[in-house]
């Protein structure tokens, strides 16, 4: 569970700096700026771990690996443009209701079982980050007529988010088709050639990009990756669980948006975090 909570925090703290650096409603590339910064990142960050561990991985193991990272790399890229145009306590919400899903379709798909409690924290993460989401969309607090990306975006990385997170679920916990150290490199190479790609298609455009002038998103890209180191040590261990917990994070950002972004919150909404927060003390105290 230590991994699962130390991918909350880091995630949570990603998300916020995302929201910053894709604040600038003018950049029309700023969701693929964000993306292929994380990319590189990433990238860097695989060739290390690759030549510090001595790591053995072919092309095979990336090929293998690549349904997953699809998945991810372009939840991710809808996820930044979403913070482009909407309130961060309105797009975290419900992108992360794809870590409960993707530990409902585990216990279903694969039988397993858990201590009652167990499962009460899950029915609570998912009833709190609903609540949440349902109090946002009955402010409607959107930006300009950007109302119906508040469904839309935010469902799509749902959607490939939690696909992904499954297909995590079956390489490094139920059936170990990979390990984890092959994982964190195949998807930080996979993510390292979208960013040569997005830089290849920013140089047609005429539209330049710099790390330096894009701090924001240079600090989210390294909360990222370290995040991603966690999460796949915590899929491994126990895929359940960790599922919930890690897909959980919006409720940290959340709170750091409130404090830092003054994205006003009500007390219904401290009372929905209360009961996400309550649901993953239940996993936490029953997963270890």
């Amino acid at each position: 569970m230590v991994y699962s909570l130390l991918c909350f925090a880091l995630w949570g703290l990603a998300d916020l700096f995302y929201k910053k650096g894709n604040s600038k409603k003018d950049d029309q590339y700023s969701d693929l700026k964000t993306g292929i910064i994380v990319g590189i990142v990433m990238g860097l960050y695989a060739l290390i771990y690759l030549f510090v561990k001595k790591v053995e991985i072919n092309i095979m193991d990336i090929l293998k690996y690549l349904p997953a990272s699809i998945c991810f790399i372009s939840s991710m890229v809808i996820s930044y443009k979403g913070m482009k145009y909407l309130e961060l306590s309105i797009v975290s919400p419900v992108e992360n209701t794809s870590g409960v899903i993707t530990s409902i379709l585990l216990i279903l798909f694969f039988k397993e079982v858990y201590p009652v409690p167990v499962y009460i924290g899950i029915i609570l993460v998912f009833i709190g980050i609903l609540l949440i989401y349902s109090q946002e969309k009955n402010e409607n607090r959107t930006i300009g007529n950007k109302k119906i990306l508040a469904i839309v975006l935010p469902m799509a990385y749902c959607l490939l988010d939690g696909l992904g997170t499954f297909l995590d679920a079956l390489y490094l916990d139920k059936f170990e088709i990979l390990s984890e150290d092959t994982v964190l490199i195949a998807y930080g190479f996979t993510f390292l050639l979208f960013s040569i790609i997005g830089m290849i298609y920013l140089k047609s455009k005429n539209e330049k990009i710099s790390i330096i002038q894009e701090k924001d998103k240079g600090i989210a890209a390294i909360f990222e990756t370290f995040g991603q180191f966690f999460y796949v040590f915590a899929m491994a261990s126990d895929s359940t669980i960790g599922a919930t917990i890690v897909g959980s994070f919006c409720i940290f950002s959340l709170i750091l948006s409130r404090i830092f972004l003054r994205e006003k919150l009500k007390l219904k909404k401290y009372i929905a975090i209360a009961i996400a927060i309550t649901g993953i003390v239940l996993l936490v105290m029953n997963g270890i």
